[in-house]
């Protein structure tokens, strides 16, 4: 599975959804500059969760599905933050530590890191 950024999901649903940068802004009372800079990745991830819940809601992002769960986790990783998912999961936290000190002991092939996220995501 290809990583992506929070942005180009966004700009993926918005555009899956049929609805230009300015029907999307106008439907939400949102700035086109702001969620054309969002998108490019050149402004954060709002970190409000009931921001980022209308804007699932405007994806048709169904709570529970992958895809979902995905949109929030992105928000939360590009914001420089452990997603609430995982942080709700003890067994999981118990393993970050030594997951960081590994990454940052030594630098881990992208290829082998992204098999290691899915071994992750499937256990």
């Amino acid at each position: 599975m290809k990583t992506i950024a929070f942005g180009e999901m966004f700009k993926e649903l918005r555009i899956r959804n049929n609805y230009t940068l300015r029907g999307f802004c106008q439907a939400l009372g949102k700035d086109p500059g702001n969620i054309s800079k969002l998108e490019r990745g050149l402004l954060p991830p709002p970190q409000d969760q009931q921001q980022l819940e209308s804007y699932a809601a405007m994806f048709k992002l169904k709570p529970g599905t992958e895809e979902y769960e995905r949109f929030f986790i992105l928000a939360a990783i590009q914001a420089g933050r452990i997603p609430s998912k995982l942080l709700s999961d003890k067994q999981l936290l118990s393993k970050l530590p030594i997951l960081f000190r590994t990454i940052t002991g030594q630098r881990i092939d992208p290829e082998k890191l992204d098999i290691f996220i899915e071994q992750l995501r499937n256990s």
